[in-house]
């Protein structure tokens, strides 16, 4: 656990975040700024600045699985989803611990690759 990252805090439960899903390795959360009406974040439990931090296989597993299992929940697996990695300041990463943005509910069709 990093000392300072809020990321840490809520995947530890410190902070009484209510969580959208939860297994060993990740939990999920919505999202505080929404970009869509769904937006929820996976987050490992452990901390690892981003996706090129020798993250485990079994803990890229554990998200991907989480995705599933949000869009089935959220009601967005059949009409369609982004799913989004930053990593770095100019790729506009804000929070330094690894987590994918689940976005749906509305057309993401437009402005975004």
């Amino acid at each position: 656990m990093a000392e300072d990252c809020i990321f840490c805090k809520i995947a530890n439960g410190e902070l009484g975040t209510e969580l959208v899903y939860e297994d060993d390795l990740v939990v999920a959360f919505k999202d505080m700024n929404p970009q869509a009406p769904v937006h929820v974040l996976v987050v490992p439990k452990r901390h690892y600045e981003n996706i090129i931090d020798d993250v485990p296989a079994e803990v890229l597993k554990a998200m991907a699985d989480a995705v599933k299992v949000i869009a089935e929940k959220e009601g967005i697996a059949e009409s369609g989803f982004r799913v989004i990695m930053n990593t770095g300041d100019a790729a506009g990463q804000t929070v330094h611990h690894l987590h994918m943005h689940v976005l749906g509910g509305r057309d993401l069709g437009e402005g975004l690759v």
